[in-house]
């Protein structure tokens, strides 16, 4: 038994990586994301393990509403839980500047 994810940046991955092989699923539109993040199919299985490459893949999703709509679909999820994923992903850690 899969022990539950309660981590919000393990489940926001967990949704990218997902996001990722929809994306791979369709020839049109791996295309287009390689295409347009100019990495290769030699090197998407690594650059899936980087956090901001996940947040790319979800900034490709989440640009377009009817492959938020289909991918919400595919993946059994709420079109909210895919934003919010999105947003987690896309968060910057700082610090704040002390005097």
């Amino acid at each position: 038994m899969k022990k539950p994810v309660h981590n919000p940046r393990e489940v926001a991955e967990i949704v990218a990586i997902q996001a990722l092989s929809f994306i791979a699923g369709d020839p049109e539109r791996l295309g287009l994301f390689l295409a347009e993040t100019g990495i290769g199919p030699e090197t998407l299985r690594s650059a899936a393990s980087d956090p901001q490459f996940l947040a790319s893949v979800l900034d490709f999703v989440m640009r377009d509403d009817a492959m938020v709509k289909a991918f919400a679909s595919a993946s059994e999820l709420h079109p909210t839980n895919i934003a919010a994923a999105h947003q987690v992903l896309g968060e910057r850690n700082w610090e704040r500047d002390v005097p």
